[in-house]
Order: structure tokens, then sequence, then C-alpha cells
């Protein structure tokens, strides 16, 4: 896995042992071309961070800044490292994605990257949680977008305040971009 564009271009990035599902380089490189401009001095909020590739991606583009959410240690360990290597500044908030919304402070992103684990075999479905989370609204910011990355067949609830703008499948991954009602 590996930065695919900006100041940060080719640095390899590291991952934990069997812990995340990191989003493929090639299902990075189609969110971030269908992002464009919108880049460039952005507030990033990237939850469920895993290694922190996609806000990572974000600062190297030339994201203004980048907040991790993040609850498991190895994980918050290897994001600071990729930070370290890339010589690139984010924070990072060890905690649970949805107790962090239920207690966020009161700011509002630019794009909110999610990619919570895939549902397990015991039915628990992050992205559903996530959706149904009543905070989450509350931290995108007016022109903002929420890109959430699932399973190709998982299923979503409609969430009150969010419609959606794009729709996509690439091989098991289902990427889809919400933005605010307007």
């Amino acid at each position: 896995m590996r930065i695919i564009a900006g100041s940060a271009k080719g640095i390899i990035l590291k991952q934990p042992a069997s812990v995340t599902r990191p989003t493929m380089d090639r299902v990075r490189a189609a969110v971030f071309s269908m992002l464009g401009e919108r880049i460039p001095h952005a507030r990033v909020l990237d939850l469920f961070a895993g290694t922190g590739a996609m806000g990572i991606e974000a600062l190297s583009r030339g994201a203004a800044s980048v907040l991790f959410v993040e609850q498991n240690s190895q994980c918050v360990e290897v994001i600071e490292g990729n930070l370290k290597v890339t010589r690139l500044h984010g924070k990072i908030v060890k905690r649970d994605v949805l107790t962090w919304l239920a207690h966020a402070p009161n700011e509002t992103f630019d794009l909110v990257f999610a990619d919570p684990p895939y549902p397990d075999r015991e039915g628990n479905n992050l992205a559903s949680s996530l959706l149904a989370a009543p905070h989450l609204v509350n931290t995108i910011a007016s022109e903002g977008l929420l890109v959430l990355e699932c399973k190709r067949n998982q299923e979503l609830p409609e969430v009150f305040g969010l419609e959606v703008l794009i729709d996509r499948v690439y091989g098991v991954t289902r990427i889809v971009i919400f933005r605010l009602n307007r």
C-alpha cells in the first residue's frame, strides 16, 4: 500500500498484521479522482482510520488538516509511524468512532472518510450504525461530503439529512458519497 499522489507520492505505508482491511490503491485512486479539487485546503475527518491511508493521501494532496479517529492501539501506532515516514502531520484520537461522534467537539469537516469493518457473522453492521448516529451529520460542513466504504452488497439505511451523490462498486468494495440535503 502506497501513497498515490502529492508530496508523499510513492511512499509505502505500514499496516498492522491482520487488524485492518486497507482500501486498495485502485479504489483510493478512484475516490480521490472523484473528489478532485475538493482536497486542497480541506479539513478532513478519517473515521475508522485503520492505517490512516485515506487521511494521509488527503494530506499528501494538500488537505489543510486531518483528524484520525481509531480505537485500536496497534492501528494508532501504525498511523503515527505512517505520518512520520511521510513527514505529514495530523491529529489522532484513540477512541471508538460512535462514542467519539456522540461527544465530538462542535467542529465540521469538508470531507469525512469512513471505512468501518464489514459486517461480521453476528450481523453487526458498523456502516449502518454510523449512518444512524445522530451526530454524524453535525460533523459535515455545509458543502462537505461523507465518503463511506462498505461491502459491495451491504444494505444501508436511508439517512435523514444526507443524500447519495455517488454510489459505485469496485470488486467487493462499494463507495457511497453523501452530501447534506439541500
